[in-house]
C-alpha cells in the first residue's frame, strides 16, 4: 500500500517525533517501504540577513543539520531499518511539501500538538502540509 514514507521531525523538539516516528517506522515495516526522515533548517531569505552571520554559516548550520539527523537516526531507528535522510532549508511546511513530491511519497507521518489560539489564525505547519499534500498524510498527537 505505501512504498515510501516521509517523517519530517523537529531535531530540537521531542514532541514532533515522540509518536509520530516510531508510528513510521511501524508501517515501514509492515509495508516494506522506504522511510525517509527528514529536518528542516531555516533560510536566511533575504541577503540583507544573510550579511550577520559569517562566510559560510549557512553551509556549515547544514552540515551540522545533517551530523545531527545522521546522530537522531542511529538512536532512533532499528539497526535493520536503512532510512534515507534529507536536510532541506527553507520554511517548514513548503519544504516538508517539496520534499514529498521529491522522493515521490505514498504516505507523509508527522506529529502535531493541541491547537493553540495562534494556530488557527496562522495555521500550524502539520494543517498546511495535510491541505497541500500530494499525498496522504497522518498527523500523530501528541
Amino acid at each position: 500500500m505505501y512504498a515510501t514514507i516521509l517523517c519530517p521531525v523537529d531535531l530540537s523538539d521531542p514532541h514532533s517525533w515522540d509518536k509520530a516516528l516510531p508510528t513510521a517506522v511501524e508501517l515501514a515495516g509492515a509495508f516494506g517501504a522506504t522511510l525517509h526522515v527528514m529536518t528542516v533548517v531555516p533560510s536566511f531569505g533575504l541577503p540583507i540577513v544573510g550579511q550577520y552571520f559569517p562566510e559560510g554559516f549557512e553551509a556549515r548550520m547544514r552540515a551540522e543539520a545533517a551530523r545531527h539527523l545522521e546522530e537522531f537516526c542511529a538512536a532512533n531507528l532499528p539497526d535493520d531499518l536503512a532510512a534515507k535522510r534529507i536536510v532541506a532549508e527553507g520554511k517548514i511546511y513548503q519544504e516538508i511539501l517539496r520534499a514529498a513530491e521529491s522522493i515521490k511519497a505514498d504516505l507523509i507521518v508527522m506529529g502535531s500538538h493541541r491547537p493553540e489560539l495562534s494556530d488557527y489564525l496562522l495555521g500550524p505547519n502539520a494543517a498546511r502540509v495535510v491541505r497541500h499534500a500530494p499525498c496522504s498524510v497522518m498527523v500523530v498527537r501528541e
